[in-house]
């Protein structure tokens, strides 16, 4: 009787440890699951992401695309590069090293280049409404006399810092109306030199400004397309000292 006792204690102890220690095991080594760090609000464009507003949970390998990233510390520190909501999870190409806010773009101002505004005279002169943060625009200017429009090769390729509701409202922090839809921009603003800006404000007083949309997308593109606009004024400098130097 003490024999059967004793064995019905130890089965009663495999039993437990197959339940709660050897069963989880074999579930986790032969479950398809891994790890992903996902979002728990929505993030706007260019806004950091903060340790409260991200989670790691568990999934389905086959319910998410290849390039997940699994680790926190890969994700808190960066930036939104495009506007992400609740439930989402991270790959390297939703975000940014840089923030891209207007505020971002406004603290590294530093004497050479400025921010400056141009009014949007119809739904057409902005894109539509549809510019964002850090994207790459030309300025056509159409003449009020003549109509004709031309490209002034000083505004090739400019960096939009923001779009501005007339109620004075920024791009990453305009809000969806009840109906879904969204107050359009009345300005836009641009990073530019001091050639540039004078050139816009003369511009806002005797011309149509129309923007063109050339590119979005990375950083490192995008910079690209503003290293050839510094090169035309770089170009433009030497070519005049040249001159003043033959004319000595």
């Amino acid at each position: 009787m003490k024999n059967r006792t004793i064995i019905g204690i130890i089965c009663m102890a495999l039993a437990v440890v197959m339940t709660f220690v050897v069963a989880p095991i074999v579930t986790n080594i032969t479950s398809d699951t891994t790890k992903i760090v996902r979002l728990t609000q929505d993030v706007k464009q260019g806004s950091p992401i903060t340790e409260d507003v991200v989670e790691v949970v568990k999934v389905d390998k086959d319910s998410i695309s290849s390039g997940a990233i699994e680790d926190k510390a890969d994700v808190v520190g960066k930036y939104a590069a495009s506007n992400l909501y609740n439930g989402d999870f991270f790959t390297k190409d939703k975000l940014t090293k840089d923030g891209n806010t207007a505020e971002d773009v406004f603290a590294t101002l530093d004497g050479k280049h400025v921010a400056i505004s141009v009014t949007v005279d119809s739904l057409a002169a902005g894109v539509s409404g549809k510019l964002q943060n850090g994207d790459i625009v030309t300025f056509l200017i159409v003449n009020n006399d003549t109509n004709k429009a031309v490209t002034p090769p000083e505004l090739k390729y400019m960096k939009v810092i923001t779009t501005t509701t007339s109620g004075g409202i920024d791009k990453d922090a305009v809000i969806k109306n009840e109906d879904g839809s969204y107050e359009l921009p009345s300005t836009i603003t641009v990073l530019a030199n001091t050639q540039q800006a004078k050139l816009l404000a003369e511009y806002e007083g005797n011309a149509e400004i129309h923007a063109a949309l050339v590119y979005r997308g990375d950083k490192s593109t995008a910079d690209k397309f503003l290293s050839t606009q510094n090169s035309y004024f770089k170009n433009k400098t030497e070519t005049t000292t040249e001159g003043g130097a033959a004319n000595e």
